[in-house]
């Protein structure tokens, strides 16, 4: 008797732990989550930070370079300039992501060339300022870019996979979502071998209005290499007053 009442309730387990991970395959729900956290995100209208990086090669050396960042949403889309101001080897190297009606246009101003390059659509798997953020890493998350495949929900965390049929990078992403709280906590990067090659992982959350809660630090691995690059928040003011002159070619060259 005691047996069969052990094995009913590793049974019971089981199908109670299987029907809490159930995977949804309808492509609306799993963007309904996806487009909750994007919603959220965009509850700001404005928000500036000063964020140090530190990059770390296979060999355990680090590199480390601080940076402001201004970033502005409107409607439904997000501009964000970058200014590197530590150390002096890099000062005033800029990176510039503006979307006009939806399309998204990238530059790189690099001082000591005194020029501006624009990031063409056969450059956005190239590392950003040497770090394992690529330019597709730090583009706009639209939701209308992705393909989402299915949702998996457990009893803290959503989990949503989605393709992206643009980027020569990615097969397929997974995210990880906090569901009391819809915050993005981690991203898997997947290649076409279903090999994951990249992961981001965000933690020390803080809630930043009613709706939105962000990280203070996130960690790009790169799995392939055995690198990673950390970004920690060391400032952070949101609904500041930015004038519109940041988000333009004048804030790229003038920098901090």
């Amino acid at each position: 008797m005691i047996r069969y009442i052990l094995t009913f309730l590793i049974t019971l387990l089981a199908a109670t732990t299987l029907l809490a991970q159930e995977r949804i395959t309808d492509e609306d729900e799993a963007r309904a989550v996806f487009d909750e956290v994007e919603e959220r995100r965009g509850s700001i209208d404005t928000e500036f930070s000063v964020l140090e990086m530190i990059i770390t090669d296979s060999r355990g050396r680090t590199r480390t370079r601080v940076m402001q960042s201004w970033t502005r949403n409107s409607d439904e889309n997000t501009d964000n300039l970058i200014i590197f101001s530590e150390p002096a080897t890099v000062r005033g190297t800029g990176f510039l992501s503006v979307n006009e009606d939806g399309d998204e246009t990238q530059r790189l101003y690099l001082p000591s060339l005194g020029r501006i390059q624009v990031i063409s659509a056969a450059e956005q798997g190239d590392q950003f300022m040497g770090s394992d953020f690529t330019y597709e890493d730090l583009g706009d998350q639209d939701p209308d870019d992705y393909e989402f495949q299915w949702l998996e929900t457990g009893e803290t965390h959503h989990t949503v996979r989605a393709t992206k049929p643009d980027s020569d990078q990615y097969a397929f992403v997974e995210f990880e979502i906090q569901k009391d709280n819809y915050a993005l906590e981690t991203v898997r990067y997947f290649n076409s071998s279903e090999e994951m090659i990249k992961r981001l992982e965000a933690e020390n959350f803080e809630q930043i209005t009613d709706v939105l809660w962000s990280p203070q630090k996130m960690t790009m691995y790169d799995l392939r290499e055995d690198r990673k690059t950390e970004l920690t928040w060391q400032e952070r003011e949101i609904n500041a007053d930015i004038p519109d002159w940041r988000f333009t070619v004048r804030g790229l060259r003038r920098g901090i």
